[in-house]
């Protein structure tokens, strides 16, 4: 198995700034947001309480899967029972267990490209086929029916499907969905549909209202071949906290508990009760986050389509830009060859002390991915230094 490359950046920028080095990192999906004080109060209200020294069912605490379940009704229109949750270690635990209780061995997973650099590790720990389908720029980085089509094979079992998109910030449309949705129950498939970033959508760049929505909602007639993964870390600045949770068909559910039974048991009991006051509170904070990130959003594409060379489409969700640096490539600079988008990463961590993800670790050389999660002063320096770097 492959290191995870955002993890890998960040780690490499953590540590030059230990030195004392001024890097900026752009490299990891994590909100520069504090987790909010109400959620805080009650993990230390729970560390008090005896209660939660204990182990708890290895699925989650039932009244945090009530909690989930009521949740998604609220937020995306999805009716589901309690006994269709699990509740797992974050979010990259749901995904691998997911596909370990979709999977037979050489099973294939369809996986649109740009993808999250965890997915094709998890489907091949599982046992299964990463079969990628690659959607540039041209085309907003969405796959097509037609291009899923060509990459369907009687071994094709599931489809990746996520929207908003890590590392893109693509956003599929409700009328796109349904497309996809038709063609997966046609061919009798499955789908995960990973839905963390579902409170990070904006409108798009001639200001009209981004119509989306969950894939089991628009397209009821999958949902008993639809897995949700979703989770805390994103929406309420929780990500080292690790509350993820699957929702599927009972009989998946119960297949990935057993594993997690085994693997992990229960989730941290004062995680799980910060997640329930969590998913139990309103949206203000998360409203608060959504607007800093729509403004930095557009700062940072105004900012990097200022950059000869550089292409970037605006996103419409979760906090990534994803800009083509095709024109930067084949080129020489400071006497050095540039000819992949790992190199340049490697460059402009090297000569202008900023830390960003090249495409190759999404599947899609001749990209960078650019969390905006920081500040608007570390957001505004940074990509001023690549300004300078290749102005």
């Amino acid at each position: 198995m492959a290191e995870s490359a955002t993890l890998k950046v960040d780690a490499k920028a953590k540590a030059l700034k230990a030195e004392g080095r001024p890097v900026i990192g752009f490299g990891a999906g994590e909100p520069d947001f504090p987790t909010p004080d109400y959620i805080v109060e009650a993990a230390v209200e729970a560390c008090r309480d005896p209660r939660n020294h204990r182990y708890t069912p290895a699925g989650g605490l039932p009244e945090l899967k009530k909690a989930i379940a009521e949740k998604t009704r609220r937020d995306s229109g999805y009716e589901v029972d309690p006994a269709q949750v699990l509740v797992t270690n974050g979010g990259k635990q749901a995904i691998y267990e997911a596909f370990a209780a979709m999977l037979d061995p050489g099973d294939e997973v369809i996986v649109p490209a740009p993808y999250w650099t965890t997915y094709p590790e998890s489907i091949q720990l599982a046992g299964g086929v990463p079969v990628e389908v690659l959607a540039d720029e041209t085309q907003d980085y969405k796959v097509t029916v037609e291009q899923l089509e060509a990459a369907r094979t009687e071994r094709t079992k599931v489809l990746l499907f996520v929207s908003p998109s890590n590392p893109t910030g693509a956003v599929y449309t409700a009328d796109e969905i349904r497309a996809i949705g038709a063609w997966v129950e046609e061919h009798g498939l499955w789908v995960l549909t990973d839905e963390i970033y579902e409170h990070l959508v904006y409108d798009a760049a001639d200001g009209t209202r981004t119509e989306t929505g969950s894939l089991p909602v628009l397209c009821p007639e999958l949902a008993e071949h639809t897995v949700v993964v979703n989770g805390v870390a994103k929406t309420y600045a929780m990500t080292g906290w690790r509350v993820g949770w699957i929702i599927g068909p009972k009989d998946i559910i119960k297949a990935a508990g057993n594993l997690q039974s085994h693997a992990t048991s229960n989730v941290a009991n004062v995680s799980q009760r910060a997640a329930l006051a969590a998913i139990e509170g309103d949206l203000s904070a998360v409203d608060e986050m959504k607007r800093a990130f729509d403004r930095r959003r557009q700062t940072i594409v105004s900012m990097l389509n200022e950059i000869d060379g550089v292409l970037c489409p605006v996103p419409t969700g979760a906090f990534y830009a994803y800009p083509s640096v095709k024109g930067l490539l084949g080129k020489d600079y400071d006497g050095k060859r540039i000819d992949s988008s790992v190199d340049l990463a490697e460059y402009i961590l090297e000569k202008a002390e900023v830390a960003v993800v090249p495409g190759e670790a999404f599947g899609s050389p001749g990209y960078l991915r650019l969390s905006y999660a920081l500040g608007d002063d570390d957001l505004v320096e940074g990509v001023s230094r690549l300004q300078k770097l290749f102005g």
